[in-house]
This record gives structure tokens, C-alpha cells and sequence, in this order.
């Protein structure tokens, strides 16, 4: 026996109790195998809500997607009347989660609506509706059902700018959102019955969680000080055994590692580099040479047809600069460095330094197309890309090195405005 009955004896859906007084009424999708487009589901999600009962009112936390709307309302019809819906709250408004919202509104007009500040413009882009009433909330923010009380904790960008937490003190829960969600069906709904959903959970925070860590540690000073038997997430198993491990595993995920070995005013700078005939390569080790000089910056230089990308994705995440090497092949860079470009999309790079070196034949758009790129990705490239046709000659390696020392030295905040000896460097 799993504990936990999911519908009655005619077959309905009936709400699960989380306690005396909360309930979870949300829904499986048990054949969905892509979330968002880029998130793989090997057993599907669950659309998770939730019904608050207070001695002076209902709340109900988050809808479904709109084509599980009808389990939705059958496990909220199994423990509550519309009449009796006070509070309506939304951690988050992808259509996930406001799929039925409309119709909830429709059977409760009387109910007040809860969202975000930042959830206002949103929500009347998404359910393109102007007259709703709702009521904007942040930290500090509480709605009360009498002898309950939900307390609201703005959380933004985990995973969009709208997103919030509830927390109901007197039950020691907390309604998540997104945060410590995965995409895992398993019936047997608590965490401490499902399967082993560990990867789901790594997985979920990689692909939405983690470009947003700084986000993530800002929310976690709220979090962490609550005491909590529980935390309900709208995706994934509910979060009843040791719920403090999934907040400190958040903090671990989301606290630099690297920065724990180096001294205070060290920084890092990373050269990634492809090379077709060796010219890049020798732009690169030049380069390499330059920004050695530079005291407190730790180079390291790497040759990315020796590598897998992902593990590099790791490293970058954590460093201070970064500078990419590639030759130009048929107008273009080669696939190598936009596989590498491609994978940062999951990490924070905003205010990293860039920059862009390589050789090529002909015209050498590569350069200036990876700058672009890395432009796009909000790092800053402060010195325009350095080119060199076919194979480098003595200058343009001296050039090369000048060229690693500018940035080291930007890296450093010590670069002078001024024209760099070459014969320093020779």
C-alpha cells in the first residue's frame, strides 16, 4: 500500500490531505517527455495545487494546465464549495499553473486574487483579460482565513520575474512555486514513497534554477530562517521528510566552489581555443603568455578538441573572464566554439570580461560573430577581437601577447589608457 488515495470509490478525483487543513488538488501528466521545449521528462510531471482551509475562508494556491483542469476541480470539489473560496494565490503564471484560472474565477467571482508586483502586466498577457481584480503582494505581504494566515515571500526570477513563495506559519509549510520542483510523475505523490527522483531534481534546478543563482541565494535568506515541516512545489514530489535537505542542497548548488581557493584579490581567466592547422593555437599559447603577466590572475588555457563541453560550462560559470579562439571556416566560426556558446545559455555570465582572437584565410568573420555572441550573453568585451591572417608572423605574436596582458590587466581594473611597449614583450 502506497498511503495515498488518489480517488474515491466511483472513480473521481479526490483531494490528498497534507494535514487537517491543507490539501493537494493538482494533477498528473504522466506522458509528457518535453517541458518548456528544452527540458526532457523521462516519466512525466505532476501540476501540483493546493487548498488552504482557515476558520474564516478557502485559499487555493496555483491552478493546472488547462487540459488537466477537470482533475483539477474534481479533488477541489471533493473537499471544499466555491462559495467558500476567499483567497485564490499564484506563485507563478505560466499557463502550467493558470491554465484553469479562468474558470475558478468563473465558479468563485467572490474570491480575491494574489500575484507578485512584478506578475501585474503579465497575467493580462497571459489570460488577455483587463478586468480582473487582483491584489498585488510582496515579502512582508499576508492574507488572512482566520485562524490561518498565508505570509508571501517575493522570490523573483526563480524562474521568471513574477515568481513568489507562500508560507502558512501556523502549519510550518511552505508553497515553493517552482523552487525545490522537478519534473517527476510518481503517484505515491510524497517524497518519502516515490521513487528516486534525484536526478529529476539535479536536472530541473540545472536547466531553471541555475542561470538565476544569485536569485536563488537571495531567496534562500528568506527561506532558510522558517521553520518547516513541509514544502509543497507545483512540480514533483511533495517535500514532507527533511525538507532541509533540499534548501541545503539548493545552497550548494548555488554557492561558488572555486572561490573558496583562491585569495581575495585573485581572479581567473579562462582561454578556450579550436585550431585547424595549428595558428590559432599559437595565437592562443602568445595570448596565454601575455596574461600570465599579470599578477593575482590565475590563466588557465585549453584546447577544446581535447574536451567535452559540459564539464567547461562548470568552469566558466565560476571564472572572472573569458576569451575564445577560433579560425574562420566558410564565413563562419567553427561548431566547436558555438557547442560551448550554446551550453552558457544555463549559466549566469552578466559582467564577465570576453574577448576573441583567431586566424583565418579569407575574411575572417568568425572573430566578430563570437563577440557579437558573447555581447548577447552579457559579458563585457572591452578590446575589439584580434585577427590574424593565415600564420602569425613574429609581430603579430608579440601582438598576441600585448593583446592577453590588456586583458588580464582589464580583468585586474589596472589597464592604463595607454599604448603598450611591444619590445616588452618580444
Amino acid at each position: 500500500m502506497n498511503g495515498v488515495t488518489l480517488e474515491n470509490e466511483a472513480g473521481l478525483p479526490i483531494a490528498v490531505a497534507l494535514s487537517e487543513r491543507v490539501h493537494w488538488v493538482g494533477a498528473f501528466d504522466p506522458n509528457l517527455r518535453t517541458f518548456d521545449i528544452i527540458l526532457k521528462t523521462a516519466n512525466g510531471t505532476s501540476y501540483n495545487a493546493y487548498v488552504v482551509r482557515g476558520s474564516a475562508g478557502v485559499a487555493v494556491i496555483d491552478t493546472v494546465k488547462e487540459g488537466f483542469a477537470d482533475d483539477f476541480f474534481a479533488r477541489l470539489e471533493s473537499i471544499a464549495d466555491y462559495s467558500e473560496i476567499t483567497v485564490i494565490v499564484l506563485n507563478h503564471l505560466e499557463p502550467d499553473h493558470t491554465g484553469a484560472l479562468p474558470e475558478l474565477m468563473r465558479r468563485a467571482p467572490q474570491a480575491q486574487l494574489f500575484i507578485s508586483q512584478k506578475a501585474q502586466s503579465m497575467l493580462k498577457g497571459l489570460l488577455k483579460q483587463d478586468q480582473l481584480s487582483f491584489t498585488p503582494v510582496l515579502t512582508g505581504d499576508s492574507v488572512s482565513l482566520g485562524d490561518r494566515t498565508l505570509q508571501f515571500l517575493h522570490t523573483p526570477y526563480l524562474h521568471w520575474p513574477d515568481t513568489q513563495c507562500a508560507y502558512l506559519p501556523e502549519e510550518q509549510m511552505l508553497f515553493s512555486g517552482d523552487v525545490f520542483g522537478c519534473h517527476f510523475c510518481d503517484k505515491r505523490l510524497f517524497n518519502d514513497r516515490v521513487g528516486d527522483f534525484r536526478f529529476s531534481f539535479e536536472y530541473y534546478y540545472a536547466h531553471i534554477m541555475r542561470p538565476f543563482k544569485e536569485y536563488v541565494l537571495r531567496a534562500l535568506e528568506l527561506i532558510e530562517p522558517l521553520p518547516l515541516k513541509l514544502i509543497a512545489p507545483t512540480h514533483g514530489p511533495i517535500l514532507r521528510d527533511h525538507p532541509d535537505r533540499y534548501i541545503q542542497r539548493y545552497r550548494q548548488l548555488s554557492s561558488p566552489v572555486l572561490h573558496s581557493e583562491l585569495s581575495l584579490n585573485q581572479k581567473t581567466l579562462l582561454i578556450f581555443y579550436i585550431s585547424s592547422y595549428g595558428n590559432t593555437r599559437r595565437m592562443a599559447e602568445a595570448i596565454y603568455q601575455g596574461a600570465m603577466q599579470v599578477e593575482d590572475v590565475r590563466v588557465s588555457l585549453y584546447d577544446l578538441e581535447g574536451g567535452e563541453v559540459a564539464p567547461f560550462v562548470d568552469l566558466i560559470e565560476e571564472a572572472d573572464g573569458l576569451i575564445l579562439g577560433t579560425p574562420t571556416i566558410n564565413g563562419d566560426a567553427v561548431k566547436p566554439i558555438w557547442d560551448l556558446l550554446s551550453s552558457l545559455a544555463v549559466v549566469s555570465l552578466k559582467s564577465k570580461l570576453g574577448g576573441v582572437f583567431g586566424s583565418y584565410g579569407w575574411t575572417g568573420e568568425g572573430v566578430r560573430l563570437v563577440e557579437d555572441r558573447l555581447r548577447g550573453l552579457k559579458l563585457r568585451v572591452p578590446i575589439p577581437g584580434l585577427r590574424v591572417k593565415l600564420i602569425p608572423t613574429d609581430d603579430e605574436i608579440i601582438e598576441c601577447r600585448a593583446f592577453g596582458l590588456e586583458l588580464a590587466q582589464e580583468l585586474m581594473g589596472v589597464r592604463e589608457s595607454k599604448v603598450i611597449n611591444f619590445a616588452d614583450l618580444a
